[in-house]
């Protein structure tokens, strides 16, 4: 989704390598230690690039922390893609995977997307901007599985899959919030437990029967 891909200049293949090696070492270390606590030179040297290199693929810190953002939200759209909400063992190994990933990491750090909103909102409207669309499009591709789910009977029928998929990320988001502050992923995994069986037709998603979730991938 990056918005600024059509205005660079096409880069060689080491280039681009060079300047994704950036941006990932930056997302990193954002979303360790936070934009405000992150400089250029902690990313130089975690890149392993020089002054010169750092600035010739972003003018300042506001153009790297945009390509941040886009990262985080590209990595989680396509993690997001992968997954398969629309049938009820793709749903429950998306939510096993959640918890998961919550109880490997102790819940720290939160949602790489929703981490940047809650430091950038209010301070960087263009930045405030990219991770709108983030959501927006993260949302989007949950709703398209969704209405498969819908559509096949497992969710009540007064349901729009759409609203759904944006309560869902709302819980999911401040599942996230909690589970960072108290350490703790059990206010994450109560949220999405009612959330799904509120939503569902029929009995609940199966819990932590999934194969999907051995081997998880980051959706947030």
């Amino acid at each position: 989704m990056s918005t600024d891909a059509r205005n660079r200049p096409k880069l060689t293949a080491k280039g681009a390598r060079t300047r994704a090696r950036i941006v990932d070492a930056a997302a990193r270390l954002t979303h360790e230690r936070g934009v405000a606590s992150t400089t250029l030179d902690d990313v130089r040297a975690a890149a392993e690039v020089s002054g010169s290199q750092l600035s010739h693929y972003f003018a300042d810190k506001d153009a790297l922390v945009q390509a941040v953002i886009d990262h985080q939200a590209d990595t989680i759209l396509g993690n997001q893609r992968q997954a398969d909400l629309g049938s009820i063992e793709g749903l429950a190994g998306w939510r096993d995977m959640v918890i998961t990933q919550a109880k490997n990491t102790q819940a720290k750090g939160g949602c790489p997307l929703g981490s940047l909103g809650g430091q950038l909102a209010e301070t960087d409207p263009e930045a405030r901007a990219l991770i709108a669309a983030g959501f927006d499009q993260w949302s989007a591709s949950i709703g398209d599985d969704l209405r498969t789910l819908h559509a096949a009977g497992h969710l009540d029928s007064e349901i729009d899959p759409d609203d759904l998929a944006v309560t869902l990320l709302a819980v999911l988001q401040g599942g996230l919030l909690l589970a960072q502050v108290h350490r703790d992923p059990r206010a994450l995994e109560t949220a999405l437990d009612t959330l799904i069986a509120l939503a569902s037709s029929g009995p609940a998603a199966p819990r932590g029967k999934n194969p999907a979730c051995t081997e998880p991938t980051t959706l947030h």
